[in-house]
């Protein structure tokens, strides 16, 4: 239990007042022996036992009526949430509030998670003393003052959007703020759907993270509001793939999409799909067995002359709205251009092949091998990929700007180790030195994402199989899709904008690792790589809501959220154009997974800090936190009418004679 006034609990030594009182007048009398009076005592001594306990509980009440003032005045809290508020002036206090769209979710009462959450903190944090409210939302990633928790329900900064989030992130910027403003004593509330995507509960960053927040000298607390429970009859959709052919005098589109529901549900369901493309409307009926169905190349006639456009799918709306919809766009198919940037030709022949090879007989693949002091002629206007082999480019050279330059247009690039590692940054990060640990496996990856994420089939790929024998160490900050045994980094992502620099920490050489002999995850990494840059080339592009910076307050919104600012629709899962580019937004794959995080693994990624939980559900209506002063109050008046009836005297019988003689009660 906790207090909004705990200063007044140290009135609580006045509770012995009354057992006080009682001693001292017992010391007022003496004792005086008195023959007259023994027959009077004897007779007391029937009575003395139930004067003895009416005595002690009439103490006994007295007592608990000043203890039920002196609580009732502090002001005592009940809550779900243990440690809640331990009293005390608050000096800052920190809302950290999950925004993606799996925050949608509603409850049965069609309140959703999100909503839900918001209320519960205002109801909350407006009963607690702080001098300062900080809001740290997933899709501004920065740390905003605000002036109450009340203002949270009518905030821009506070609705959902199609974006995931980052909740390592948001810690560190909390932490940041608590470095920089250095608050006496800080709170942090946390408000998520606790879904794996969002926590990224395997990502190294929490080792850091959880490192600094030890080592504040403040006092901070951290609360988590969760809402774990995920609809068993949820229904989602996506589209992934899309391509437009031209035969003959006709033009079709062939649309691929992945419908996926709560695993366990085996019964047979039939499921309608709305089609909207280019503004016009269509429904066909898919069935479903199982927990997700695959409609791949599903051919739908389009105009000839129409050479590009845009398309959404969607199915009625269920418990999360947010995955009941798709956008998508399509145009005539671009070659995918690799470049390979090597010191010798001769060691990059693997990454060569698996380059020049389509994974769709459709669209043509190319990859060409140059020198480093060549790629000064070289225009890498459509490069979706380059593969560099070499020490990192300096900042003074015109390779660095040219390739920055693709960077900034969208283009990836993945830097493998050279023969001789410099001290050159590339990005945040540098190549250090070379070890050599001969069959060294991969332990751990990131499977739900990246260049290493599952098939579409869900199955994942090999890259526990591979086997390492050479790497180079990676210095500087990153995320790291793939670790090896004993720690090393094997493929990391560099923290860039667009999240589209990549370090390989070993080479395809067969004395160096498997990755040319198990050729499988080589050939997935790349042409992932290949494809999301490939989807910056051209006049169209599909991306991922809150992946890529973009500057949107110039776009024209032809699809989606009608509520989205201009300046936000980067975030918001919608069709937009901008003079001749169209833009498709729509959420990650990781919103449509299932996974939660366990409550002992979050309780660990707190581990030594001041954590505590509560789970909650949409809707639910429960109280987090209430005063309970009024039942105080009701325990001071039952003890006081207790003591009352305690102190009644009790009525005394004489006896006396009748006029016949017979003994008579008076």
């Amino acid at each position: 239990m906790s207090f909004l006034q705990p200063a007044i609990l140290i009135a609580l030594p006045l509770i012995a007042l009354p057992i006080i009182i009682h001693l001292i007048n017992q010391r007022r009398f003496q004792t005086v022996n008195w023959g007259a009076m023994q027959f009077l005592l004897a007779a007391n001594r029937m009575s003395r036992g139930y004067a003895r306990i009416r005595r002690w509980l009439i103490l006994a009440a007295r007592t608990l009526a000043i203890a039920g003032l002196i609580f009732a005045i502090s002001r005592p809290l009940s809550s779900g949430w243990l440690g809640v508020a331990g009293g005390g002036q608050i000096d800052t206090t920190m809302i950290l509030l999950d925004r993606s769209p799996s925050m949608l979710q509603r409850g049965p009462s069609g309140i959703t998670k999100l909503d839900s959450g918001i209320d519960q903190l205002v109801n909350s944090l407006e009963m607690l003393r702080s001098s300062r409210f900080v809001l740290i939302d997933s899709a501004n990633l920065e740390a905003i003052e605000i002036d109450s928790p009340g203002v949270l329900a009518g905030l821009a900064d506070s609705s959902a959007v199609s974006g995931s989030a980052d909740i390592p992130a948001m810690l560190e910027v909390a932490d940041q703020y608590i470095r920089t403003n250095r608050p006496s004593r800080c709170e942090v509330w946390m408000l998520s759907d606790v879904r794996r995507g969002d926590w990224k509960d395997e990502s190294g960053r929490w080792d850091t993270i959880r490192a600094s927040l030890a080592e504040l000298p403040q006092m901070v607390r951290f609360h988590l509001l969760a809402y774990p429970d995920v609809p068993d009859s949820n229904v989602s959709i996506r589209v992934t793939n899309v391509r437009r052919i031209e035969k003959d005098d006709s033009a079709q589109l062939l649309l691929s999409m992945l419908i996926r529901r709560h695993p366990g549900n085996e019964e047979t369901v039939n499921v309608p799909i709305q089609l909207e493309l280019d503004g016009a409307r269509s429904e066909f009926i898919v069935e479903i067995t199982g927990s997700e169905l695959e409609l791949k190349n599903r051919s739908i006639p389009i105009d000839p002359e129409k050479k590009r456009g845009w398309g959404r799918v969607s199915i009625a709306s269920d418990a999360s709205p947010s995955d009941n919809e798709f956008y998508f766009l399509y145009d005539e198919p671009l070659a995918r251009s690799t470049l390979i940037v090597a010191e010798d030709a001769s060691t990059v022949g693997p990454l060569e092949l698996a380059a020049a090879i389509s994974p769709n007989p459709e669209i043509d693949c190319t990859a060409r091998v140059i020198a480093p002091d060549q790629l000064i002629t070289e225009s890498l206007d459509d490069v979706a990929l380059v593969l560099w082999k070499a020490s990192l480019p300096r900042d003074d050279e015109p390779a660095h700007v040219l390739l920055q330059n693709m960077l900034d247009r969208g283009g990836q690039v993945v830097f493998i180790p050279p023969s001789s590692p410099t001290d050159t940054v590339f990005a945040g990060m540098k190549w250090t030195s070379w070890r050599e640990q001969p069959n060294v496996a991969v332990t751990t990856w990131v499977g739900d994402q990246g260049l290493l994420s599952r098939t579409r089939s869900g199955a994942s790929l090999p890259v526990g199989e591979l086997r390492v024998s050479r790497y180079c160490e990676l210095e500087g900050t990153a995320s790291v899709l793939a670790t090896l045994d004993g720690g090393a980094p094997l493929l990391a992502q560099a923290t860039t904008d667009r999240r589209n620099v990549h370090f390989l920490a070993t080479t395809t050489s067969a004395s160096d690792s498997s990755l040319a002999r198990d050729g499988v995850v080589l050939y997935a990494m790349i042409h992932r790589a290949i494809a999301d840059g490939a989807a910056s080339l051209g006049n169209t592009r599909q991306m991922i809501a809150g992946e890529v910076a973009l500057d949107s307050s110039n776009w024209t919104q032809l699809a989606g959220n009608p509520l989205a600012l201009s300046n936000m629709y980067a975030l918001h899962a919608g069709v937009y154009t901008d003079d001749e580019m169209l833009f498709s937004i729509n959420r990650s794959i990781g919103e449509d997974e299932f996974s939660i995080v366990d409550d002992d693994r979050v309780a660990s990624l707190f581990d030594r800090l001041d954590f505590d939980r509560v789970d909650d559900q949409a809707g639910s209506g429960a109280s987090l936190v209430s005063e309970i002063w009024r039942l105080f109050l009701i325990l001071m008046l039952v003890a006081l009418l207790l003591e009352a009836m305690l102190c009644i005297p009790r009525r005394s019988s004489a006896v006396a004679m009748n006029s016949s003689g017979e003994r008579a009660a008076a």
